[in-house]
C-alpha cells in the first residue's frame, strides 16, 4: 500500500531511484586474520616437525678442506685439558695454529648430526697428514740428553739413566770447592715462562748463577727455558700445588690436590714434567695445604726421587712436611729463607738482601725466593755486583742444596 502511495506521487515521467545493495562477505575481518594466523602455524609445526636439519637456522659458514688421509681420521689426545676447536658447515672456530698454518677441526653433518675430526692446513705439515700438531707435546729442547728421557703419555719426562741423574747432569757450573770454604747465598726467581717480556728480562739481566724456576703455563714455556739454559742459567720446574683457600686461589689447570688419589696426581705430575726440559729439580708453586699434607706430598717425592730430581720447598708453608719426605728418600733438597720481594720496593728489597746476606754468614749458606718483578731484578742484580767483595759467594741453587746435603 506504501508502495503504491509512493508511485501515485511520484512527478510523471521519472523513475523511483532504486537502493544500491552493499556486497556483505561470510566473515568478518577478524575471523580472516584467525584463519591466516592458524594456517602460519601449522606450515610453522609441520616445517619443524618434518624437516632433518638438526642445526637449521644457525650462521652457515662454508670452507675449502682437502680430503683426509687415513692418519687425519682421529686426532692425537693432548691429554692437557685444553679444548679443540670445532669447525661445521654452520660454524667456524680456528684452532692454534702451528706451523705451516695447520689445525684441527671436527666437521658436523648438518642433516644427521655426525661429527668428523679432519685436518685442514697448508704446507708440508699438512700434506704429512699430522694430526697431532695442535696437540702436540713440547718437543725435545736443545742440548737435552735424551738418555735421560723417557715417554709418558703427555710427551717426554725425566729418568734416571745408570749413575746419571738429572739433578747432576742439569745443575749449573759453580766452583764447589770455594763454595764450601765460604759463606753461599742462592736466589731462586720463580714464576718464570708466562709472560715472555719478564722472563726474558730474568734471563739477560741477572747473573748466570741465578736460579730460574718455571711454571708449565705459558704458550712456549720450554722455548723460554731452553734460553735461560743458553744464558748458562740453571732450571727448576714449578708443580702447582693446592693452597689452603683452594679454589678461590686456584694456581691454575692440573693443579695438585689433596681431594684426589695418588694416581690422580700422578698424572697430573706427569703432565707438568713433560712440558718442558733440562731441569734440575722440581718446586712447589703456592700449595701450602698441599706440601703440608703428608699422604698426599709423600708420592710426589719418592716420584721425584726416582727420577732422579731434586727438590726445593720455597718456604712458604712453615707446615711443610718436604724436607722429612725428602730426607727419608736421600735427595737433594733446599729450602727457601727469604721471601726477598715479599713486599715489592726497592726499599724493602734492599732491606731483605741484606737479611739473606746475614743468614749466609750465620749458617754458611741461604736461599732467596723472588718473582720477576721489575723492582726486584733491578735490586737484586745491583746487589749481586758487589757480593763477592763482602766475602759472600752467589751460587747456583744446586750448589746450596749439595752444600746442605754433605753437611
Amino acid at each position: 500500500m506504501t508502495e503504491t502511495a509512493d508511485d501515485l506521487s511520484a512527478p510523471l515521467g521519472q523513475d523511483k531511484p532504486r537502493r544500491k545493495r552493499r556486497l556483505r562477505l561470510p566473515f568478518t575481518a577478524m575471523q580472516l586474520l584467525a584463519v591466516m594466523l592458524g594456517l602460519f602455524l601449522v606450515t610453522f609445526a609441520g616445517f619443524a616437525i618434518f624437516n632433518k636439519d638438526p642445526l637449521g637456522g644457525e650462521p652457515m659458514t662454508r670452507i675449502a678442506i682437502r680430503e683426509p688421509k687415513a692418519t687425519d681420521e682421529k686426532p692425537v689426545a693432548s691429554g692437557h685439558g685444553q679444548d679443540q676447536a670445532q669447525t661445521s658447515k654452520h660454524e667456524t672456530k680456528e684452532a692454534a695454529k702451528p706451523a705451516g698454518e695447520q689445525k684441527t677441526v671436527t666437521m658436523i653433518d648438518g642433516s644427521t648430526g655426525a661429527r668428523r675430526d679432519v685436518v685442514i692446513g697448508a704446507g708440508d705439515a699438512a700434506d704429512k697428514g699430522d694430526a697431532a700438531a695442535a696437540s702436540a707435546p713440547p718437543p725435545v729442547m736443545a742440548g737435552i740428553d735424551t738418555k735421560l728421557l723417557e715417554k709418558s703419555r703427555y710427551g717426554m719426562i725425566p729418568v734416571v739413566a745408570g749413575d746419571l741423574k738429572p739433578f747432576n747432569v742439569y745443575a749449573a757450573d759453580a766452583d764447589r770447592a770455594k763454595a764450601a770454604k765460604m759463606p753461599v747465598v742462592a736466589i731462586v726467581i720463580g714464576g718464570l715462562g708466562v709472560g715472555a717480556a719478564k722472563t726474558t728480562d730474568a734471563i739477560m739481566k741477572l747473573p748466570a748463577a741465578v736460579t730460574l724456576a718455571f711454571t708449565p703455563y705459558g704458550a712456549d714455556p720450554g722455548k723460554l727455558a731452553e734460553r735461560a739454559r743458553a744464558q748458562r742459567h740453571e732450571i727448576f720446574l714449578q708443580i702447582p700445588m693446592e693452597p689452603y683457600d683452594f679454589p678461590d686461589n686456584d694456581p691454575g689447570p692440573q693443579t695438585l690436590l689433596t681431594s684426589l688419589t695418588t694416581d690422580q696426581n700422578m698424572d697430573r705430575l706427569y703432565w707438568h714434567l713433560s712440558r718442558m726440559q733440562g731441569y734440575a729439580g722440581i718446586t712447589n708453586f703456592m700449595g701450602a695445604r698441599f706440601i703440608a699434607t703428608d699422604a698426599a706430598m709423600q708420592p710426589v717425592i719418592r716420584e721425584a726421587a726416582k727420577r732422579g730430581l731434586g727438590f726445593f720447598d720455597d718456604g712458604s708453608s712453615p707446615r711443610s712436611i718436604a724436607p722429612q719426605a725428602a730426607g727419608s728418600q736421600a735427595m737433594p733438597f733446599g729450602k727457601g729463607d727469604i721471601a726477598i720481594d715479599a713486599v715489592p720496593t726497592a726499599t724493602e728489597i734492599d732491606r731483605a738482601l741484606n737479611k739473606l746476606e746475614a743468614a749466609a754468614r750465620e749458617r754458611g749458606a741461604a736461599i732467596g725466593t723472588a718473582s720477576a718483578l721489575p723492582v726486584s731484578i733491578e735490586r737484586i742484580s745491583a746487589w749481586t755486583r758487589t757480593l763477592s767483595d763482602r766475602g759472600i759467594l752467589l751460587v747456583p741453587l744446586t750448589t746450596v742444596m749439595l752444600k746442605s746435603k754433605s753437611s
